[in-house]
């Protein structure tokens, strides 16, 4: 069972975090009622500005959300279909109800696509260098 545990924590620890943004989304809606309300008793107050920004942070915590899902999808195993949105065996290469073929990069949380881009960016030095050498060589020519 001591293998489970990191899991287990992992997975308490985002859904404590989705519990919060979920509070977060909650007030928010409130917020936006109560503007809509002053601008409808007030038709000089325009409020637009404040529920645009509101619903901006919805949509904000909302995809946080989703990802988070995703990441105790694949704590626990699993990954969704994006066409039907399944939960599937992270080995399948198929979705088991509507057959559509899965991503392989799409199939790892955020966290595990940030650790592939960083590596390619180490390379990055190298291609700087190569444009120094054919400024040189174009001096040399002069």
């Amino acid at each position: 069972m001591a293998f489970f545990d990191p899991k287990a924590k992992n997975i308490a620890n985002y859904q404590r975090s989705i519990d919060e943004k979920k509070v977060s989304v909650s007030r928010y809606y409130d917020e936006i009622g109560r503007y809509y309300y002053k601008q409808y008793k007030d038709l000089n107050v325009d409020n637009t500005k404040d529920i645009n920004t509101r619903c901006d942070a919805i949509t904000k915590l909302t995809n946080e959300i989703e990802e988070l899902n995703v990441k105790i999808l694949y704590e626990k195993g699993l990954k969704l279909c994006p066409s039907c949105r399944t939960e599937n065996n992270l080995e399948y290469t198929f979705c088991f109800k509507c057959g559509s073929r899965f991503d392989e990069q799409a199939s790892a949380p955020a966290a595990e696509k940030v650790e592939e881009t960083e590596a390619p960016a180490e390379a990055a030095p190298v291609e700087e260098e190569t444009p120094a050498a054919e400024e040189t060589s174009a001096e040399d020519a002069e």
